[in-house]
């Protein structure tokens, strides 16, 4: 029933408009409701996916962007059909489609009011047999957006007391408070959002043990327990598609978003170290200054960036001869320091650029509805060119291969993807598979893993790793890390920060980071409300007069440590750790040498990401889910399995209130002092600390000190943290290949036997037991 605009656009690509899953594996079942049809299939023992439409082919339709459509399996489930309704039955789940209501003569109220929809409501149990959700409504407005008659299109599902939501992507409203609930969110991709860059990864999960995946990538409003209803409601549609995901733990649930979205991938372990970068280094000489440096100093560092007009005109696609003559000769000596490199490509083409006449030509740019290439906008002064459509195969393959011939082969090692929202918005133009509006967050799912699966198959045994400033479904699996764009330099940006990642994770996004030290410009004078921690003095060089942000740097670097990604960026005349004062440099010096000595921790948090599809930088509630007071704390987080991390958001700030959750005790990661959980404690945060917790029968392998993961690491200790037993499983691998996909790595398991005091498994390293 969709009907089209004959724009030339539309006439000319009507074949490939329809979503990209042709061979489709049959639903359970397909059900009748008087007007309403309702589809219904399995991916693995807890997941289903509903699709609802007055059509029947488009129930039929299968999955849209982002879901791998051969992960379905339905084999798990068994359907019963009878006069109440359907059930659906697995060892996990439970799903209940409400049968077809009587029909009735309608009341005066129920002929004005009523909707045109055919009623459908589902309950969903989980494996004990517990209702945790219903889908008590379905809406599909008629409209038009962009030329094209279409609907809105929606879902009202049910609202259990005392119940939180989280994930939805990348929004950086949130000072502190964690919970979504009584919020209401715009689930889209928007660079201009005013407390920072919006990201839509259509994912939500709920304290009660399940997830909804929204399957639609048109801009979508999430309703949050609002009145007694939670709700999804996309702007452009023919039906309502989504996923439900029940699980007892954080793991199952995410385990069954990878079967539906794909695994995340193992980074390089370059990944995990000192990531360089700065906006932007001007010439060759400095990017080989500043790393040999780093080495100079011995501060250990694993990539230089290379960010952006590195180039001769946006879209051109080249490296400017005056700023770097030799890049080969450059990421040669890189690379014998131990370092990788990255550099940015961006997805503009400015029309006198070379290349902007062929790509128009061709059709490889985002249109308007007159099929003409949009050039920038109007609202925006410093933006200008025409924007790749990544939703056609041939302009994607054009991209990947004049990234590759023109930048990446100059030794380059992996690809930074700006814009990946993209910047020039998309709404009222039009992709090769239809309006801007109806795939107004695709752009960078597509984009990304165009190029990641090009770089794949260009070297088929080095991981992929791509710098990526937005993310969908499914963007995971790209071997992406993502970060939460031009964010400010201020302490408000800073704390926005910490609860915008909690819940970015929470999304199926394990990779989150952001710029340490803020994007933006320096303001030219910021006064700070307390004295400065840290003395700005040797610093007026590249800080001016906004005198606290040397501490606001040092805050920010200490808090990268504990991300997934450190790295340091900013619009300022210098970004690396010394060029901020003696005081500053000294205590990143030491947080950096810190990260190093953890590589072989996060390292194999990195392996049960990809084992589980579950994060291990971890917002509370995953790991203490009985514990009701740590359900909105977004100031503070799990780091792994050990360590609670409280990051310093406050200039001046000395001291912090940390609530160090209930049913273990902890310990002060400085002093070593034991507390017990259940309450809230004043902790000192000195300028060279900050608050961080070890949780009680944790192993924690620490690793030799390296200048970068290139050299191989030993275990220079295990340090054990007594008061209950535990386990650590210890991984490594190449750090480089796809080989651990084969299986070729080395497993350590630990065990701390907590009555014996014995730990197991550790082999000659040293052994601390903190306390003993």
């Amino acid at each position: 029933m969709r009907l089209l605009a004959h724009t030339p656009v539309f006439t000319a690509l009507a074949s490939i408009f329809a979503f990209s899953t042709s061979a489709l594996a049959a639903p359970i079942a397909t059900l009748d409701r008087d007007g309403a049809f309702v589809s219904v299939e399995a991916y693995g023992p807890n997941v289903v996916h509903v699709t609802i439409a007055v059509d029947k082919d488009e129930v039929l339709k299968g999955p849209g962007y982002g879901v791998l459509a051969k992960n379905a399996d339905n084999s798990a489930f068994r359907h019963n059909g009878g006069k109440d309704g359907d059930v659906f039955t697995s060892a996990a789940m439970t799903v209940r489609v409400n049968a077809a209501p009587p029909p009735h003569v309608p009341s005066q109220g129920e002929k004005y009011f009523a909707p045109a929809l055919a009623p459908v409501g589902l309950q969903v149990l989980n494996a004990k047999g517990e209702q945790v959700v219903s889908l008590n409504g379905w809406e599909m407005s008629p409209h038009t957006v962009n030329t094209e008659k279409t609907f809105q299109v929606g879902a009202t599902f049910s609202v259990s007391p005392g119940e939180h939501y989280y994930g939805m992507g990348q929004n950086q409203e949130s000072l502190g408070a964690l919970d979504l609930r009584g919020r209401v969110l715009d689930c889209q991709h928007w660079y201009d959002a005013p407390a920072g860059e919006s990201v839509c990864v259509p994912f939500m999960v709920s304290s009660k043990g399940y997830g909804i995946v929204w399957d639609n990538p048109s801009a979508t409003r999430f309703v949050a327990g609002v009145n007694g209803r939670t709700a999804f409601q996309s702007n452009v549609g023919e039906r309502v598609s989504f996923f439900v995901i029940t699980g007892s733990t954080p793991e199952e649930i995410y385990s069954g978003y990878a079967r539906v979205t794909g695994k995340t991938p193992i980074p390089p372990k370059s990944a995990f170290g000192l990531i360089q970068s700065k906006a932007r280094y001007d010439s060759q000489q400095e990017v080989l200054r500043v790393a040999n440096t780093y080495r100079q100093k011995k501060y250990p560092l694993d990539v230089m960036v290379v960010d952006w007009f590195y180039w001769t005109r946006m879209g051109q696609m080249d490296i400017d001869p005056s700023q770097f003559p030799d890049p080969k000769a450059m990421n040669k000596q890189l690379h014998e320091m131990g370092m990788d490199s990255i550099i940015s490509i961006w997805p503009r083409y400015e029309t006198s650029g070379r290349y902007f006449n062929e790509l128009d030509a061709k059709g490889y740019l985002l249109k308007d509805k007159d099929g003409k290439t949009v050039d920038g906008l109007p609202f925006r002064s410093d933006r200008t060119g025409g924007l790749i459509d990544p939703t056609n195969p041939a302009a994607r393959k054009w991209f990947w291969e004049k990234a590759r011939d023109n930048i990446l082969s100059q030794g380059f090692d992996y690809p930074w993807l700006d814009e990946t929202e993209p910047d020039l918005v998309p709404d009222g133009f039009f992709y090769s598979i239809g309006s801007g509006d109806r795939y107004h967050n695709l752009f960078p799912l597509l984009h990304v893993e165009g190029v990641a699966d090009n770089m794949r198959a260009w070297k088929p045994n080095k991981r992929v790793l791509i710098l990526s400033r937005a993310a969908y479904l499914g963007s995971q699996r790209t071997g992406a890390l993502f970060w939460s764009s031009d964010i400010q330099p201020t302490w408000e940006a800073l704390a926005r920060q910490v609860p915008t990642g909690l819940n970015m994770t929470a999304s199926g996004i394990a990779y989150w980071g952001n710029d340490i030290g803020g994007w933006q410009k320096l303001s030219p004078a910021f006064a700070s409300t307390k004295a400065p921690l840290i003395d700005p003095s040797d610093a007026r060089e590249v800080v001016g007069n906004y005198h606290d942000y040397p501490e606001l740097l040092v805050r920010w670097f200490q808090y990268g440590t504990f991300l997934p990604t450190l790295r340091l960026h900013g619009d300022r005349k210098d970004a690396d750790i010394w060029s901020f004062g003696k005081q500053a440099e000294a205590v990143m010096a030491r947080f950096d040498t810190l990260r190093y000595q953890l590589i072989p921790y996060i390292y194999s948090q990195a392996k049960y990401t990809h084992d589980t599809g579950a994060p291990f930088m971890r917002p509370l509630w995953m790991d203490f889910a009985s514990d009701p007071n740590v359900a909105n704390i977004g100031t503070q987080y799990m780091f792994g399995p050990a360590f609670l991390v409280a990051p310093v958001t406050e200039q001046g700030q000395t001291q912090k209130d940390v609530y160090l959750p209930s049913g273990t005790d902890w310990y002060n990661f400085w002093t070593n002092e034991k507390l017990s959980g259940g309450r809230w404690v004043k902790v000192a945060a000195p300028i060279d600390q900050i608050p961080l917790f070890v949780r009680a029968g944790s192993i924690v392998p620490i690793g030799a000190e390296v200048q970068s993961t290139a050299s191989k690491q030993a275990i220079a200790e295990f340090k054990v943290y007594p008061g209950k037993s535990g386990e650590f499983r210890l991984y490594d691998d190449d750090g480089v290949s796809y080989d651990y996909e084969k299986g070729k790595s080395s497993v350590t398991q630990l065990k701390w036997d907590d009555a014996a005091g014995k730990l197991t498994g550790g082999g000659n390293a040293r052994v601390t037991v903190i306390g003993k």
